[in-house]
C-alpha cells in the first residue's frame, strides 16, 4: 500500500470515538501519520496529540472552506466538539452547517482524501517539520470601548519553531489593520518599521523556547471598531482568549461569535456566527482553541439603530 493510501486508512481510524483526544493516542496515530505530523519515537502523549493537533489544523487551513469545519470536527480538534463518538460530532456539523449529516459524512471522506494528498506532498520532520518561525500559543485580547478612544490590549506567548528568532510581525485584528493604527509595545520587543509593524525582540529566542509580549492598538476613533473584531492567524494558534467591555456604552441588542468563518480581508462579516450573551458588566468573552490560520475568530455586534 502506497503511503497515500496508508495514510487514508489511518485518518479514517482515528476519527473513530474520540478522535485525537483518545486514550493510548500513541498506538492510534499510524507510522505514516507520525511522519506526517512530525511524531517521535519518545515523544509523550500530550506531545503528540499537539503535533497531530497542529498540523491537522495547518492542513485544515488550506482546504475549500466548506471541508475545513468537518475536518476539525472529525478528529475533534475544536474546541467546542469534543464529543465523544464520531457520529455525536457529524451531528454537530450538520447543525452548525445547516446540512444533512450524510452530506457532512461525505465532506469529511473528501477532506481526509485531500489531507493525505497534502501531507504526503510535504511530510514533517521529527522535530515537527516546522517552518513557519514561530506558532501563537496563547493570545489574551481585550477590546474596551468604554474609553473615550476605543484600545485593543494583546498579551501574546509565541514558541519559536526553529532556532534563533529575532522579529515578529505585528497583525492587528480587523477592521483595525490600518495606516492611522497607534501601536504601542508595552513589553517584550522594541517597535521598528519594516514596512509594517515588526516586533524586535530583545534577544535572540531559541527553538521550542516561549516569549512573551503585549501590545496596544489604538484606532482614531470608536466608528473604526463600530460593529466587529474579528482575528485571522497567519500562524498556527493554540489559544485566542477575547474579551470585548461595551460598559456604559450603549449595550447592543445582539451578538453573535464567530468561529472558522472564511471572510475577504476588509470584508466586514454579517452572515456567520452564533449568539452570545452581553453579561451584567456589559462585557463579553469568548475563547478559541486551535485556530487555523486565514480562519475568521471573533466577535461582530449590532449597532442599536442600525
Amino acid at each position: 500500500m502506497n503511503a497515500y493510501a496508508e495514510l487514508v486508512r489511518e485518518l479514517k481510524s482515528l476519527r473513530k470515538g474520540r478522535g485525537v483526544l483518545a486514550g493510548g493516542i500513541g498506538d492510534r496515530v499510524g507510522p505514516v501519520l507520525r511522519a506526517a505530523c512530525g511524531v517521535g519515537d519518545g515523544d509523550e502523549p500530550g506531545t503528540i496529540r499537539r503535533k497531530v493537533s497542529d498540523r491537522l489544523s495547518e492542513l485544515a487551513g488550506q482546504l475549500p472552506v466548506d471541508l475545513r469545519l468537518p475536518t476539525l470536527a472529525a478528529f475533534a480538534i475544536d474546541t467546542e466538539v469534543r464529543l465523544p463518538l464520531y457520529q455525536d460530532r457529524v451531528n454537530w456539523a450538520a447543525v452548525r452547517m445547516d446540512r444533512d449529516p450524510r452530506t457532512v459524512r461525505r465532506r469529511v471522506d473528501e477532506a481526509i482524501n485531500h489531507l493525505a494528498e497534502l501531507a504526503v506532498a510535504a511530510p514533517r520532520d521529527r522535530s515537527g517539520g516546522r517552518t513557519g518561525g514561530w506558532r501563537t500559543a496563547e493570545l489574551h485580547a481585550v477590546l474596551a470601548l468604554d474609553l473615550p478612544r476605543p484600545e485593543v490590549i494583546e498579551r501574546h506567548r509565541v514558541v519559536a519553531d526553529r532556532g534563533d528568532l529575532r522579529e515578529l510581525p505585528l497583525a492587528p485584528p480587523l477592521p483595525l489593520d490600518r495606516p492611522d493604527l497607534d501601536v504601542r509595545v508595552l513589553y517584550g520587543g522594541t517597535l521598528v518599521d519594516r514596512g509594517a509593524p515588526t516586533l524586535a525582540l530583545p534577544a535572540p529566542v531559541p527553538e521550542d523556547h516561549p516569549h512573551d509580549f503585549a501590545i496596544s492598538f489604538r484606532p482614531p476613533s470608536a466608528d473604526a471598531v463600530r460593529s466587529y473584531l474579528v482575528y485571522v492567524p497567519t500562524k498556527p494558534c493554540d489559544l485566542l482568549d477575547l474579551r470585548v467591555r461595551f460598559g456604559r456604552t450603549p449595550v447592543p441588542p445582539r451578538v453573535w461569535a464567530l468561529c472558522g468563518a472564511d471572510r475577504d480581508e476588509g470584508a466586514e462579516p454579517t452572515d456567520r456566527g452564533h449568539p452570545h450573551p452581553v453579561d451584567q458588566a456589559g462585557e463579553v468573552h469568548l475563547s478559541f482553541r486551535h485556530l487555523v490560520p486565514g480562519t475568521a475568530h471573533g466577535v461582530r455586534w449590532e449597532v442599536a439603530g442600525d
